[in-house]
């Protein structure tokens, strides 16, 4: 399958640079996935949508200030750090700039209180990065870092929370899992109030599922891994919501990968608690175990995210709403616009 297939013009006036006041307002495609029809909303219209015996499922990870500027110790020059995983011991997978000048052994100074040397050397600017440092690491990050909006946001964040979710608690994402930036606790409590059960996920999201890739056919794509927990609580919610009958409905790319990895850990049995590292990558072809519908925003043509949504409502039918998203001018990418897959 080529890659080819899921390329589409975008706008770039539609890359929307900076998230609206209110996080609710935001507009809202729906795309039936059985049909392709599709419906323009705005987002707090989503209650129309979810039944009561429905779960919502949300990734609660937290964005660190993962962003680094330093310079190297030997010569002076400016040097960008962007850390991706933490492998322990003080060690971090992470993406350097200037790649060509940062090397095995180099050495890159952020403060007095803060240095790290680069351990060794990955593909497209990946570095394993060795810490030493005076205090907290964690504190001394929150110090130095920035966040680590995408490169195609161009304008500068006003307000560090507005790219973190409302119910963002487990600290550790290179990027935030974007749908969730639509719901405000006035939301959600609209949503439990309904009759519809809320549960959470941790999937600690790595850049790997933005970068563009670099290869011809779909299939030999291989995913960058990242970290993810479901606990027992969700375990026992989607166990109930399946045994009524109930739709499980993602709120998310990142938290539809982590119940997918689970659906296929747990085969034909019941959801049971789970950790660990996925690199699940889901095309077309792809038979969903869990997910029954999901909110996401708009993706990046060419992206293994465009490849989801496709897997879940067929790639005609993305194509077509993501033709009439760009006809009627929503919003693309991180602080974008919305749709629901139904």
């Amino acid at each position: 399958m080529n890659v080819e297939l899921y390329d589409f013009d975008l706008p770039e006036e539609l890359i929307a640079q900076t998230p609206l006041t209110d996080r609710s307002a935001s507009r809202l495609l729906t795309l039936n996935k059985n049909d392709g029809s599709v419906e323009h909303h705005t987002f707090s219209d989503i209650l129309e949508y979810l039944r009561p015996g429905d779960t919502l499922v949300l990734n609660d990870t937290r964005v660190i200030p993962a962003r680094l500027f330093g310079v190297k110790e030997d010569t002076g020059a400016k040097a960008e750090v962007l850390l991706l995983k933490n492998l322990g011991e003080d060690c971090w997978e992470a993406l350097v700039k200037p790649g060509k000048k940062l090397k095995t052994g180099s050495v890159i100074v952020f403060s007095d209180e803060l240095k790290a040397t680069i351990e060794s050397e990955g593909e497209m600017g990946g570095r394993v990065l060795r810490f030493l440092y005076t205090g907290i690491f964690n504190e001394i990050l929150d110090r130095l870092g920035q966040m680590p909006l995408p490169p195609y946001i161009k304008e500068r964040l006003e307000d560090q929370e507005r790219y973190q979710t409302v119910y963002s608690k487990h600290e550790g994402s290179a990027a935030a899992p974007t749908a969730g930036l639509h719901f405000t606790e006035s939301l959600l409590q609209q949503i439990s109030d309904q009759g519809i059960d809320i549960a959470f996920v941790t999937l600690h999201v790595g850049l790997g599922t933005f970068r563009p890739m670099s290869v011809d056919r779909v299939e030999d794509h291989v995913m960058h891994e990242e970290y993810y927990v479901l606990p027992q609580e969700t375990a026992d919610l989607l166990n109930a919501t399946k045994a009524r009958e109930g739709r499980v409905v993602a709120v998310g790319t990142t938290s539809a990968r982590t119940l997918e990895t689970v659906a296929q850990k747990c085969g034909n049995g019941p959801v049971v608690k789970s950790s660990g590292w996925t690199g699940i990558f889901i095309y077309p072809g792809y038979e969903f175990g869990l997910v029954d519908a999901l909110i996401t925003n708009f993706h990046l043509p060419k992206s293994t995210l465009v490849m989801l949504v496709s897997a879940l409502a067929g790639r005609e039918n993305i194509l077509n709403a993501y033709k009439e998203a760009i006809e009627q001018k929503y919003r693309f990418f991180s602080f974008g616009d919305a749709m629901f897959i139904y």
